[in-house]
């Protein structure tokens, strides 16, 4: 029998990195069974150590919407490269993709790069503190902005409670001052706005989430969101690292029609390279040092070479036409694995918008983290180490949204769709 490469790297790396690998999700704890490591990547694949390939509905969690390798991306990078890697100092690229993404997100007129979401979203937090003079912050279940402390929270027991750490290292004085709410539960909203309202600094929300597999707040839900907040003078802040330039040109607040004060954007704005944002209006950015007392700085933000790879990548998403054939060839594998499962009986349900996509295995969508956790693990398990097998990579957890690109052709989501429905017939039967 032939060594599996995966195996052998991974027996490696876990005696050098925590766990073997440099985020949690990518070792296979949720689902079992090794890592994929990844030895090259180009259009809508990845090959491993093996050289097996695989269709790649992760696209780097999000960012590679264009595939990867994109010729006028690469090409943008090469020449960015010849020029140096990193400067510290300012560059005319930086002034061009902040005008670039102003152009695109009505509700922003100032942005300030970084390098990470985590780090995009712990500044908008500082920042809304800082603009607003107030401690307190909302936060909703199954929403995951990065891993600063504040925001690694677990909701209270009570209704609208304050939440507690879901990490050791995070004193509970740290999240004190965090409240966690039920998605999409406008009852709860308006409980905590009239207990807390005049203390709040801002709502931080992802207004389609994917760090719950695919949840949409509703309408109403995100429209009252804005209502409070504007009442009570706490900002809406926005976390569109995955959604921003995926789900559509404008975000999720195109899609949902909301304007929010914050936005915290990463992801696709550096096309795969760590490159991450923040923005809002004239008034609240300044707040930011060098003109106003919010101090935030990083050694490496707007990096030239992540900035050219983020110019080139929102230059083709800009395209006439290009979300909507996106759409389209989204939809049609959601709709082809909702028809197989349906086919074999199975109980499933999904969902899509622009080129990002979730699927439950249930009878209805769920609106909520606690839904979400009703999801059978089992048979997710075996349909996601089912399709492994057969060559298509979808997300090692059951709780993480997927990704079509650009680069995915019709044969490649009938090739996923076929695979599915031979795991469905033998799921439908346990």
């Amino acid at each position: 029998m032939a060594t599996d490469l995966n195996e052998t790297l991974f027996e490696r790396a876990r005696a050098v990195i925590p766990g073997g690998v440099n985020s949690p999700v990518r070792a296979f704890k949720a689902v079992g069974g090794t890592p994929r490591f990844v030895k090259r990547a180009q259009g809508a694949y990845f090959w491993d150590a093996n050289d097996k390939r695989y269709v790649d509905y992760i696209g780097s969690w999000g960012p590679m919407i264009l595939g990867h390798g994109h010729p006028a991306v690469v090409e943008a990078v090469q020449k960015a490269m010849l020029d140096g890697f990193s400067y510290g100092a300012p560059t005319e690229r930086e002034i061009e993709l902040a005008e670039a993404i102003l152009a695109l997100v009505p509700s922003m007129e100032m942005v300030r790069l970084v390098s990470s979401g985590t780090e995009a979203a712990m500044s908008a937090l500082r920042l809304a503190r800082g603009a607003t003079g107030r401690k307190y912050i909302i936060k909703f279940e199954g929403c995951y902005h990065g891993h600063a402390d504040a925001l690694l929270v677990k909701a209270g027991s009570g209704l609208a409670t304050f939440g507690h750490p879901t990490s050791a290292g995070v004193p509970p004085e740290v999240v004190q001052h965090t409240l966690v709410l039920e998605y999409n539960n406008i009852t709860q909203l308006e409980e905590a706005f009239s207990l807390h309202g005049h203390e709040l600094a801002c709502l931080m929300i992802e207004a389609i989430a994917g760090n719950m597999n695919f949840v949409r707040a509703t309408p109403e839900f995100a429209k009252r969101c804005r209502e409070l907040c504007t009442q009570h003078g706490a900002l809406l802040v926005f976390d569109e690292v995955m959604t921003g330039f995926r789900v559509g040109l404008h975000g999720a607040q195109g899609v949902l029609g909301v304007t929010p004060d914050l936005t915290v954007l990463g992801k696709v704005i550096g096309g795969g390279m760590p490159l991450a944002a923040f923005g809002g209006p004239r008034a609240i950015m300044e707040q930011l040092a060098p003109l106003g007392p919010v101090y935030q700085a990083g050694t490496l933000s707007g990096n030239p070479v992540a900035t050219a790879c983020g110019l080139a990548t929102l230059k083709e998403v800009a395209k006439p036409g290009f979300f909507e054939g996106l759409g389209r060839r989204t939809r049609s594998l959601t709709d082809g694995l909702r028809a197989a499962a349906k086919a074999e009986g199975l109980p499933f349900n999904a969902d899509s918008e622009g080129g990002m996509f979730g699927f439950f295995l249930m009878d209805a969508l769920p609106q909520n983290y606690a839904t979400v956790m009703t999801t059978d693990n089992a048979k997710f398990n075996a349909l996601f180490h089912g399709l492994l097998d057969r060559g298509v990579y979808i997300a090692p957890a059951l709780y993480e949204a997927g990704f079509v690109s650009a680069a995915h052709s019709e044969e490649d989501i009938a090739a996923t769709i076929a695979s599915a429905r031979e795991i469905f017939k033998t799921l439908a039967n346990r």
